[in-house]
């Protein structure tokens, strides 16, 4: 930051040793570390505010871009601008429309779908291959267990030794 070399700052390490002294040294490293980090944190809040100023001063620069392209937009366009009308109906529309619905009632209907037919190879093809998945499933699925003929042993619970000795034994108190 300064471009304070290692050798310097001991250097002033041992000044302030000499002149503040061994004892009132670490309440001055302290202060002067408090200090600093307060510098640091006012420093940081002005970047922010200076940023978001920055900010503030882009977004209106782009708006009064935006507003001055609008301008031009409207401006380009034709004020005496009509939408298109629809005409009003005549008879002869009308008659038109008759006769396209009488030319579309004497088309032919379309012709319906032929039925999907499966062949009988593709049906044996299918069963051969439902008959080989089947035992390889059937080997996979585990065999139940043969019960066991006798039961299990019943363990007893210990009882517990406890961990103070009483007065009177093995102690000398």
């Amino acid at each position: 930051m300064f471009d304070i070399a290692w050798s310097e700052f001991m250097l002033i390490g041992a000044v302030a040793l000499v002149v503040i002294g061994p004892k009132d040294l670490p309440k001055a490293m302290r202060t002067v570390g408090q200090a600093v980090g307060k510098i640091r944190r006012m420093a940081s809040e002005f970047q922010g505010q200076f940023n978001d100023a920055m900010r503030e001063a882009e977004l209106h620069d782009l708006k009064k871009q935006v507003e001055d392209v609008g301008g031009t937009v409207s401006s380009a366009m034709n004020t005496d601008f009509k939408p298109i009308e629809m005409p009003a109906s005549t008879g002869l529309d009308d008659a038109a429309l008759k006769e396209a619905d009488a030319k579309l009632a004497a088309l032919p209907p379309p012709d319906p779908l032929p039925p999907v037919e499966i062949a009988p190879a593709q049906i044996a093809s299918a069963e051969i291959a439902s008959a080989e998945v089947a035992p390889v499933a059937q080997a996979a699925a585990p065999e139940p267990a043969a019960e066991p003929s006798e039961p299990a042993p019943v363990k007893t619970p210990r009882k517990r030794k406890t961990a103070a000795a009483e007065p009177g034994e093995g102690s000398a108190a």
